[in-house]
């Protein structure tokens, strides 16, 4: 078997607000309709869904986790720079996302922070 393409789905609350979170950092849409908005990220075009939680929920049979509260899985976003890091955390501060931990050093030259969307949902800035 192969496997051509992989992508990620979220459950959110409100897709308005999603959409204006992730316009607002510089993603690319890759469509919306009234149950998803969807972004590309990265070079390689990765594509994360952002579904209606009832949406989501309805369509798997399970109940989609508080993101809040838990998180199964921390997307990394890789910047060029340690300005480029630090830029990110700027515009995340200026939004509806939350820092969950400042830019800083980590291991052997590492540097960067992890924020939370407005649903909660995880990501690393990280640059090497």
């Amino acid at each position: 078997m192969k496997s051509n393409m992989i992508w990620a789905n979220f459950g959110v609350k409100d897709l308005e607000r999603t959409t204006q979170f992730y316009t607002y950092l510089g993603f690319k849409s890759n469509g919306k309709s009234e149950e998803l908005t969807s972004f590309f990220f990265g070079e390689n075009n990765f594509i994360i869904h952002f579904f209606k939680k009832e949406i989501l929920s309805k369509n798997l049979g399970l109940e989609i986790s508080d993101s809040e509260k838990s998180n199964e899985i921390i997307f990394t976003i890789s910047a060029a720079t340690r300005e480029e890091v630090d830029q990110w955390a700027e515009k995340i501060k200026n939004s509806e996302g939350k820092l969950i931990s400042n830019p800083e050093e980590f291991g052997d030259h590492y540097y960067g922070f992890i924020f939370a969307d407005p649903d909660g949902h995880k990501f690393n800035i990280f640059m090497m």
